[in-house]
């Protein structure tokens, strides 16, 4: 073979290989690809609507803790296992009802496939799938003898019940969890392996 011939053909192979830049170009775009994917199937996005539900319970607390102060009225929080309420004291009957006509104060619910996980004193409480009756309740009237009262109070002297909430996303376990401590101070919290 000539060396002619040799050159060609070396430089007719170079022709034919790819570069490492244009490897490395053609990475970034299918990440980039991947990345829309799985934002669009949902996988990556509920973080944020975990982080969505803790920082919109921890805002309502807040606001619920000012409204009590300011308005001298109590009120407490019952959860349940897929959602949220709050509740009012009536100061001439002693007994919790429901909050109707607030839009702030309204019951909430969570997204499908999340729960809620109730630690008070560092103690798990069951949490029913629906919430409990009170006097106000259209359906039913309550018997003055039974013991209802909320999981959290927020009472018209400053005073915020402490404990622990877990907001878990059942398909992979993973968690915020809000706690109110002994002081009232409110935080939210990631959990990585979705264990307690």
């Amino acid at each position: 073979m000539s060396a002619g011939v040799l050159r060609s053909w070396n430089s007719i192979r170079r022709r034919d290989a790819f570069t490492l830049i244009e490897l490395l170009v053609v990475i970034v775009i299918i990440g980039i690809m991947s990345a829309f994917l799985l934002m669009s199937m949902g996988i990556l996005g509920d973080d944020r609507a975990l982080d969505q539900h803790a920082r919109r319970l921890a805002s309502l607390l807040e606001l619920s803790l000012d409204e009590a102060t300011l308005q001298g009225r109590d009120f407490g929080l019952e959860m349940m296992l897929g959602g949220y309420r709050f509740v009012e004291l009536d100061p001439i009957t002693g007994q919790w009802h429901e909050i109707v006509g607030d839009d702030i104060l309204k019951s909430r619910q969570l997204d499908e496939g999340m729960e809620f996980e109730l630690f008070i004193e560092d103690r798990r409480v069951p949490l029913h799938e629906q919430a409990a009756k009170t006097e106000k309740d259209e359906d039913k009237k309550r018997d003055p003898t039974e013991d209802y009262a909320p999981h959290a109070l927020i009472l018209s002297s400053g005073d915020l019940s402490p404990f622990t909430l877990r907001i878990i996303r059942e398909a992979d376990r993973a968690s915020k969890m809000l706690t109110v401590s002994v002081a009232g101070e409110i935080s939210i919290d990631s959990e990585q392996d979705g264990a307690r």
